[in-house]
């Protein structure tokens, strides 16, 4: 018994976020570079305005702004995890 309460406790628990960032903006990470830095030929998200990047992702989503992949990410998030995001990345610096 005391097993299988600790197992479901382990699977409960939050996974580890790097470097303190919200779930929704790891995903960012690996295209954007650490702390949405930027990296080669990817913009930079840290530091920037939050209503920027809502406002980018909402163009993204409904197609209105070029993308490679963005638009088709960005349909995988709600607007309140976009959001979440944004916030993040505005406050890296």
């Amino acid at each position: 018994m005391l097993r299988a309460t600790l197992l479901l406790a382990a699977l409960a628990a939050p996974p580890a976020l790097a470097q303190g960032a919200p779930l929704v903006a790891e995903g960012c990470l690996g295209c954007h570079g650490p702390r949405g830095a930027g990296a080669t030929g990817v913009p930079t998200l840290a530091g920037r305005d939050k209503a920027e990047l809502v406002a980018l992702m909402a163009a993204f989503r409904a197609n209105e702004r070029p993308a490679t992949i963005m638009n088709r990410i960005v349909r995988g998030y709600s607007d309140a995890e976009l959001a979440a995001a944004a916030e993040h990345f505005a406050a890296q610096r």
